[in-house]
C-alpha cells in the first residue's frame, strides 16, 4: 500500500465507523474510485485497533466509573449507580455475537455484493429519517436488559454491509423514545464489546495467515484511524443535540445512488 492509500483508507474508517453511514460501503466505493487492490487483513485489524482505541479514550471516565459501579454491584449484591447500564450494554451484544458465529460465512460469501450494499445504504437511510421523527426524551436510566436486547437485535443486522451499525442502533433506540444524545451514547458504549470481538476474530485470522505484516502501514493505519474517529466522536456528540439526523440520511441516499451508479 501507498501513503496515499494508507491515509486515505485509515480516514474513512475512522470517519465513518461511528456516524449513521455505514463504513461497509464506503470501503467498497472508495478503493473502486481509486483502482486499489484489497487492503489486506493485516490493515482491517490496524483501523479496527484505532477506532476502538478511539471509543476508549473518549468514554475514559464513563466506563471508569461504570466499571466501579459494576464491580461495587457485585460485592453489595444490587445495583450501584450506572452498574444496571453495564448489564445492558452486555446483553445488547449478545443478538451480535450469535447472529455473527452463526451467519458470519453465509454473509461473507452472499451479502457483501455492491447490489445488496446500496440497497441497504439507501433502506436504512430511510428508516433513520422515519425513527427521528419520533425523537422522544427517555435517558438511560429508562434502558432496560429488555430494551438491551432489542437494540441489541438491531445491532446485529449491521452485519450485513452497508446497514451501518450507528445508524441502525441509533434509529431502534430513536424509535423505542430516547432522545437523539442518548441513543448516540448508548450506541456508542455498545460498540465497544462489538468493535473488540471484530478485531479480535480478525486479529485470529491474521495470526493463522503467512502473510507478510508490514508493521510500518499498520502503524500508521492505528494513528490515523484513532486520531480521525476521536475527532469524529467529539464533533458528532457535540452536534446531536442541535441537529436533526436529515443530513446523514440525505448522504445515505446519495451515496447508494453513487454505488447503484458505479456498480449495478
Amino acid at each position: 500500500m501507498d501513503i496515499i492509500q494508507i491515509i486515505v483508507l485509515a480516514l474513512v474508517q475512522g470517519v465513518s465507523e461511528f456516524l449513521p453511514i455505514s463504513s461497509s460501503a464506503h470501503l467498497v466505493l472508495v478503493p473502486e474510485i481509486f483502482g486499489w487492490d484489497d487492503q489486506g487483513l493485516a490493515f482491517d485489524v490496524a483501523v479496527h485497533v484505532g477506532t476502538l482505541l478511539a471509543i476508549l479514550f473518549y468514554f475514559k471516565d464513563r466506563i471508569s466509573k461504570l466499571v466501579g459501579d459494576f464491580l461495587s454491584s457485585i460485592i453489595k449484591r444490587k445495583n450501584v449507580g450506572e452498574s444496571m447500564l453495564v448489564w445492558a450494554v452486555g446483553f445488547g451484544t449478545i443478538p451480535a455475537g450469535l447472529f455473527g458465529l452463526f451467519a458470519k460465512d453465509y454473509i461473507e460469501t452472499y451479502a457483501r455484493s455492491p447490489l445488496v450494499i446500496a440497497a441497504t445504504t439507501i433502506i436504512f437511510g430511510i428508516i433513520l429519517y422515519l425513527a427521528d421523527k419520533r425523537v422522544g426524551f427517555k435517558n438511560e436510566a429508562n434502558i432496560t436488559i429488555k430494551i438491551a436486547l432489542i437494540i441489541g437485535v438491531a445491532q446485529a443486522l449491521a452485519l450485513i454491509p452497508g446497514v451501518s451499525r450507528s445508524g441502525v442502533t441509533i434509529s431502534m433506540a430513536l424509535l423505542l423514545g430516547f432522545s437523539r444524545i442518548t441513543s448516540a451514547n448508548f450506541s456508542f458504549l455498545l460498540s465497544i464489546p462489538v468493535i473488540l470481538l471484530a478485531g479480535g476474530l480478525k486479529t485470529l485470522d491474521l495470526i493463522k495467515s503467512s502473510n507478510h505484516i508490514a508493521w510500518d502501514e499498520i502503524g500508521l493505519g492505528v494513528l490515523i484511524s484513532s486520531v480521525s474517529a476521536y475527532l469524529c466522536v467529539k464533533l458528532f456528540m457535540s452536534l446531536i443535540s442541535r441537529m436533526s439526523m436529515t443530513p446523514f440520511v440525505i448522504y445515505r441516499l446519495f451515496l447508494g445512488a453513487i454505488l447503484i451508479y458505479f456498480f449495478i
